[in-house]
């Protein structure tokens, strides 16, 4: 009972949709953080013309209302204000949304597009300054941390590398057109981003596997916890059992109570024991009502000679009966020739005819 604590056991199917409901499910936020920013730097730099032209076109009309207003107006203020607005949805709105659905679908692929209430509802244990700080100093923690460290240094690295190996070429920027410093400076900041996501998704992925590792580790389940979940899902051993005890004995209370409408018991001679009974108009072979062994067979064949219902010994023909033809069923045309010369002297006894 000791080790029953243990958490040794791979989690159920049950303990796994559980968690899932409660919105637990291993999710790497590296994932959606490199696929951020690599999809929105592409981004960027596809939809970079079109701010370009349009904040140009923005600056443009901006001198032009200055050359022609002389004063600081209403109508000068309305117009700027609502050229500002249409700039500000054209430039910003599409990489917002380009942003929200790479979030979206990069934690959807994770997570299989879980939306858990549960997930959503206060936790007063949050709160609890002790939990705060285990949470601080567990292994989940540590790991993040030193992720970080790696994740800063590989960038400053980078980004060192990247200065100093292009430190010419940025110096000569002021002294070039405005869009061909832009769209340089635009290039260099895209082949670094690259640089650095390319590493970025390495990590990413070892983070992935450690985040599903850890996962594992948590649903993890001890034996008593299995055992538990099995007696509600299946119920309790002992209960099914004595649920089956009550069947069989009211089953059997059934087929005693059968006997006395029966024709003939065959036995064997006290270990088998086999009732039948022949109703021509509704079936079209005798019917086993009745069969047991050992002490069961001697209890049908006491409740056959109390109800004065004809007791016969055939030993082959009683055990192949019992072991060949089910309860409340016909017999096989195998024993037909059998069973009608014990039907036929029964007949003859009572003065009958087959």
């Amino acid at each position: 009972m000791a080790d029953s604590g243990e958490k040794t056991e791979k989690a159920t199917s049950k303990k796994r949709r559980d968690e899932r409901k409660k919105g637990h499910v291993a999710l790497s936020k590296d994932i959606v953080t490199v696929a951020s920013i690599m999809i929105m730097f592409f981004s960027l730099r596809l939809w970079f013309p079109v701010m370009y032209r349009h904040i140009s076109a923005f600056f443009e009309s901006f001198i032009d209302h200055a050359a022609v207003y002389n004063e600081i107006s209403t109508p000068l203020i309305t117009s700027v204000y609502r050229e500002a607005v249409i700039l500000l949805v054209i430039v910003v709105v599409p990489l917002l949304f380009v942003s929200m659905l790479i979030t979206v679908v990069s934690t959807g692929l994770q997570t299989k597009f879980l939306f858990s209430q549960d997930a959503l509802k206060p936790k007063l244990s949050k709160l609890n300054p002790i939990s705060g700080f285990k949470r601080m100093v567990s292994l989940k923690s540590f790991v993040e941390l030193v992720k970080n460290m790696i994740k800063i240094t590989i960038m400053v690295a980078i980004v060192y590398n990247f200065v100093v190996g292009r430190i010419m070429d940025l110096s000569r920027t002021p002294f070039m057109e405005l869009h061909q410093s832009a769209a340089y400076i635009l290039e260099s900041v895209i082949w670094l981003v690259v640089a650095i996501c390319i590493v970025f998704v390495c990590i990413a992925a070892l983070d992935l596997v450690y985040q599903r590792w850890d996962y594992e580790k948590k649903i993890r389940m001890s034996k008593h916890e299995v055992k538990e979940e099995y007696k509600q899902l299946e119920g309790d051993p002992k209960v099914k059992a004595r649920i089956r005890e009550t069947q069989r004995k009211f089953a059997m209370s059934r087929m005693m109570q059968a006997v006395p409408t029966a024709d003939v018991v065959i036995k064997n001679p006290t270990h088998y024991a086999v009732a039948l009974k022949y109703d021509v108009e509704q079936n079209v072979a005798p019917v086993v009502v009745a069969k047991g062994q050992d002490e069961l067979a001697l209890r049908i064949i006491k409740v056959a000679e109390e109800n004065d219902v004809f007791v016969t010994e055939n030993v082959p023909l009683a055990q192949a009966l019992y072991a060949g033809v089910d309860l409340n069923r016909e017999i096989s045309a195998e024993f037909y020739d059998m069973v009608a010369e014990v039907l036929a002297l029964l007949y003859k006894m009572q003065n009958k005819t087959i």
